[in-house]
């Protein structure tokens, strides 16, 4: 991936020290942003465990799971597709060196400019969900390979999709095919979604059990769908789970297809990022609250980074922070509590927390924050956004 070491940006290459690069970044005492380290060789070992758990299965990375170029780059040259939903984003993976046939044009409800762009540049896979989309693509891109997107809802998800995307199996697929034959359109194959985080194995048991059921209506009535889009919905955290649910999919995907010739894709997003990014900020404020006797009994922190900027999701697991200081540390935890940069009283990140008495300056590591947090961050306040660095083993 020398492309990637060419790039103006820094690199960090063969020593992963969180401690030495964030305190080599955060040595100028102006320097008052958050900051991103991300280590490029996790998502490319991603797509390495991928190829080994789903070697059948080719992964079409969720841009909107974080749309850093040099990630889209690194999964580019690694081979993998693109689920994109907008024209910023096809522009995006275009731009990496990606071919239309590349990438799927995911989202169910396009504007038509964007339906144009896809059209001008030959990405043709496009997820449809009401007959009005039919229509649409009927006037405006009829040459589309349409990929029918039903709702399959995992029982355990973090995020569940299927209120807001996807028909529904048993009482619109079959009116929807014959639609899309009326009008002379080609449906290339399923797809589905069993939420983000799934936590439901047996949800893409039953998904791909659908999927075949429709596969089958689809020959009945003159198509040959072989084109199954799988979806997302994996964690990034936990690899174990992931080999737990690649092992559920490839069984049912020859319980339920067999040697049919079929096309399986699928949509990670977070799985390829989550574990890649590790958020990087500063002490920029305290205030210790004591008792009658004067005792400390719990500390408010302040930090450069809030719930307007990467920690928008504030419901994550923060038990593996790390805390790097200059000073020493005493061994005593106190309750803590960390609030972000902005005015607004609700800008709270966690409390509950226990760790030792920081100082103004020192600075707070906050793993597994690569899926959801940069794409969605806002300068609200005036507060700038997060910078990223990059680290990358050499070969």
């Amino acid at each position: 991936m020398r492309t990637l070491r060419e790039n103006k940006i820094n690199f960090y290459k063969n020593e992963l020290n969180f401690r030495k690069i964030a305190q080599e970044l955060y040595k100028d005492n102006a320097t008052e942003h958050s900051i991103y380290i991300c280590d490029l060789t996790k998502v490319q070992r991603q797509f390495e465990l991928w190829q080994d758990c789903l070697p059948n299965i080719k992964p079409y990375y969720a841009v909107k799971t974080n749309n850093d170029a040099l990630v889209v780059k690194t999964l580019a040259e690694l081979g993998a597709g693109f689920d994109c939903a907008s024209v910023e984003e096809m522009q995006m993976v275009l731009e990496a060196g990606v071919t239309g046939d590349r990438i799927i044009f995911a989202h169910p409800c396009k504007p038509l400019s964007h339906l144009q762009y896809a059209q001008q540049h030959q990405i043709n896979i496009s997820t449809v969900d009401t007959e009005f989309e039919l229509f649409k693509l009927k006037q405006h891109f009829p040459n589309s390979d349409i990929v029918l997107r039903f709702r399959s809802d995992a029982k355990i998800c973090g995020w569940p999709l299927g209120k807001k995307f996807g028909c529904e199996a048993q009482t619109d697929t079959a009116a929807l095919i014959l639609l899309a034959r009326s009008l002379q359109l080609k449906i290339a194959g399923t797809s589905f979604h069993v939420g983000c985080e799934c936590e439901d194995l047996e949800a893409f048991v039953r998904a791909l059990s659908t999927a075949r059921e429709l596969y089958d209506v689809g020959k009945m009535l003159g198509y040959d769908m072989n084109f199954v889009d799988i979806g997302g919905g994996y964690h990034g955290g936990n690899n174990e789970f992931f080999k737990k649910i690649a092992k559920t999919i490839s069984s049912s995907l020859d319980l339920y297809f067999g040697n049919e010739p079929i096309k399986c894709i699928s949509e990670p997003g977070r799985y390829f990022v989550e574990a890649a990014f590790t958020l990087v900020c500063k002490i920029t404020g305290k205030r210790e609250m004591r008792n009658a006797l004067g005792q400390l009994e719990s500390i408010m922190y302040f930090i450069n980074d809030g719930k307007y900027g990467s920690f928008i999701d504030t419901g994550r697991d923060f038990s593996n922070v790390m805390y790097f200081s200059e000073n020493h540390l005493e061994q005593q935890k106190y309750k803590t509590t960390i609030w972000g940069p902005t005015c607004d009283s609700t800008d709270k990140i966690v409390d509950n927390l226990y760790l030792p008495r920081l100082h103004r300056g020192d600075l707070l590591a906050f793993p597994n924050m690569g899926a959801y947090t940069l794409c969605l961050a806002s300068k609200f306040n005036g507060i700038p956004l997060p910078k990223v660095v990059y680290y990358q083993q050499q070969n």
